[in-house]
């Protein structure tokens, strides 16, 4: 008897740990490189950062490190400081075949206190150069089997599961690699419940993805434009009207005034309820003499994971945004982006 209750106990934690419990069936929960957490936990939230990428492309979904220590030496002490500043998540948004290190995330996660949500998917942007072979010759549902995968079983057998799906497109109308990616997405989406980011080079690009979520009826609520920045007002506003998410990335020191008049732009339309905020912040791994060095991403921002802290949010309280507002942008907002329902 007293077996049968500790096997059962066993079972139920493996439920709570997986998320199935987690939260209730309306609310979700959200999956970090942790494991399952409550949607209360996610707190303040940035939906668009890196901790390393290799802009040289990599053979295989993980990059290893020589001296991960070395890495997490390195970084550990900014995300402390992004904790300090209330904020409690950070979404990853590295890929695959662009150095996603999934270990080197949990632990960072583990040292730092921060939730890390890791992804899945391909990145077709940059001339495809990210693209693994295999894409090319397999369907858009052979490519969804292979992030299911990674979904039920973690990534390259770590053990560690993707929160969301992450993706890439260039500019212009979609070609059929791309659309082949973001049907595949789409796809994973639908069985998971997993939102959508994709990396979009403009609003011709985002036209696109409208209409192939519109032929196979993807609700849009789970479709997340990533860098909207790089178009119109207009576009961003109609595109928010029709309930896709609107993501400003790369929010830095040097072009803070553009940022706040597009957030401005939302608001005037009624629209935060659709924005999501981040820098789009990181370190590249550099190759010198045989040995992986880390470089903070040359974006505008002299340090990581600050400037939406210490002068976005100061600018706009000035010109009449409210705690409430900003409570909508950073922690609401997410959730609803984010949210894996049962």
């Amino acid at each position: 008897m007293k077996l049968k209750i500790v096997f059962l106990a066993l079972v139920l934690m493996n439920f709570i740990a997986t998320g199935i419990f987690a939260q209730g069936k309306d609310e979700g929960y959200i999956m970090t490189v942790n494991g399952a957490i409550g949607m209360e936990e996610l707190g303040k939230t940035l939906i668009h950062e890196h901790i390393v990428t290799n802009f040289a492309g990599t053979d295989h979904p993980n990059q290893p490190f020589e001296d991960q220590e070395k890495a997490i030496e390195v970084i550990l002490p900014y995300l402390l400081y992004l904790k300090s500043l209330g904020f409690n998540t950070l979404f990853e948004c590295t890929p695959s075949y662009i150095g996603k290190n999934v270990e080197l995330l949990k632990a960072l996660s583990t040292r730092s206190g921060l939730n890390i949500v890791t992804n899945t998917g391909y990145y077709a942007a940059v001339d495809k150069k990210y693209l693994p072979e295999h894409v090319y010759r397999e369907t858009a549902e052979e490519l969804a089997e292979r992030w299911l995968s990674e979904w039920e079983g973690g990534i390259s057998n770590t053990g560690i599961r993707p929160g969301f799906i992450k993706l890439g497109v260039g500019s212009g109308a979609l070609d059929s690699i791309e659309q082949k990616i973001v049907k595949a997405g789409m796809v994973v989406s639908k069985k998971t419940a997993m939102a959508m980011a994709v990396h979009t080079g403009d609003g011709a690009a985002m036209e696109g993805q409208y209409h192939l979520a519109k032929a196979n009826n993807f609700d849009l609520n789970k479709l997340i434009w990533v860098h909207a920045q790089n178009a119109t007002d207009d576009e961003r506003i109609r595109m928010a009207e029709k309930g896709i998410w609107i993501s400003l990335d790369g929010i830095n020191e040097t072009k803070l005034e553009e940022y706040v008049s597009m957030i401005s732009k939302l608001k005037e339309r009624s629209l935060l309820k659709r924005l999501l905020l981040s820098h789009d912040d990181g370190w590249s791994v550099e190759q010198n003499k045989e040995k992986l060095n880390l470089e903070l991403f040359g974006n505008g921002n002299g340090k990581p994971y600050r400037t939406i802290s210490e002068k976005l949010v100061q600018r706009l309280y000035k010109i009449g945004f409210t705690q409430d507002q900003m409570d909508l942008i950073f922690i609401e907002n997410p959730k609803i982006a984010m949210a894996i329902q049962n």
